[in-house]
């Protein structure tokens, strides 16, 4: 019987602006040095999948998590898988932002002269699109933002939806199908840490 393949999304690891609770958007940060751990403790975990395809966002946090976790020399990189680009809202934490705009949600409102949920939906649905011609498991280093949308347009959700799936430094989640049959997308795994105590 054909076995329909899984995507593994794996979040980068720590930055300085992770910690602090900034938006980080297309600022290229690299990962702190807990962040390095982080992604090291990744090998062990994605060892148990056979990828055929593995994917990184143009980003250094993306790049050297992927690379650290051990497939930097066969890794490709997608420019559709780059983090949110929050605009006005680059390197801002979440309460500057409502003391602005009390009811702000990112995943409805999105940002001032950056991205909205809708134009971050079209690159994760061409993202999608590649990653459903391929034949075997695929992995995907993004962020989390990026990857919460991922999350929810791979189930057919309105974009909006990525708001229900948080995702911590070095997370991994896994999509794939139930029933072998490639109109049920379903969750596997959700926002599975690095067992190093992160």
């Amino acid at each position: 019987m054909f076995a329909t393949p899984d995507v593994w999304l794996i979040r980068h690891g720590e930055t300085e602006w992770t910690v602090s609770r900034r938006h980080t958007g297309l600022t290229n940060l690299p990962l702190t040095e807990a962040g390095e751990e982080q992604a090291r403790a990744l090998r062990g975990r994605l060892q148990v999948a056979s990828f055929v395809r593995v994917f990184y966002s143009p980003l250094e946090r993306a790049a050297r998590t992927c690379d650290l976790a051990g497939y930097g020399p066969v890794a490709e990189v997608d420019r559709n898988l780059v983090e949110w680009n929050y605009g006005n809202y680059e390197g801002k934490r979440r309460p500057e932002i409502l003391a602005d705009r009390p009811d702000w949600i990112i995943f409805r409102d999105g940002c001032p002269n950056g991205e909205s949920p809708a134009d971050v939906a079209v690159r994760a649905d061409r993202a999608i699109s590649r990653i459903r011609t391929i034949s075997g498991n695929v992995a995907v280093f993004s962020s989390s933002h990026f990857l919460r949308v991922f999350i929810a347009r791979w189930l057919g959700l309105d974009p909006s939806a990525g708001r229900y799936f948080k995702l911590g430094t070095a997370a991994i989640s896994v999509l794939g199908y139930d029933h072998n049959s490639a109109s049920e997308p379903v969750i596997r795994l959700l926002n599975e840490r690095p067992p190093s105590g992160f």
